[in-house]
């Protein structure tokens, strides 16, 4: 699980970085989990909550550039 803090300190262009990462990783969770091969499911959720955690740092990165 990612931490915001940690995510917070990276640029947009690491963090669109990250979620390109993390998007090929739920892929391969996701043919583990088709082929039966998969050993905690939770770890698909965990993913997608990490894709979402990036994203949204990345929106509050963005919206905080346009006020300043």
């Amino acid at each position: 699980m990612l931490k915001v803090t940690e995510l917070k300190e990276l640029s947009i262009e690491e963090l669109n970085e990250k979620v390109n990462a993390l998007k090929k990783g739920l892929m391969q969770l996701r043919f583990q989990h088709k082929t039966g091969k998969l050993e905690r499911h939770s770890a698909l959720r965990e993913a997608k909550r990490d894709i979402a955690r990036v994203k949204t740092v990345i929106t509050e990165k963005k919206k905080g550039e346009k006020k300043s």
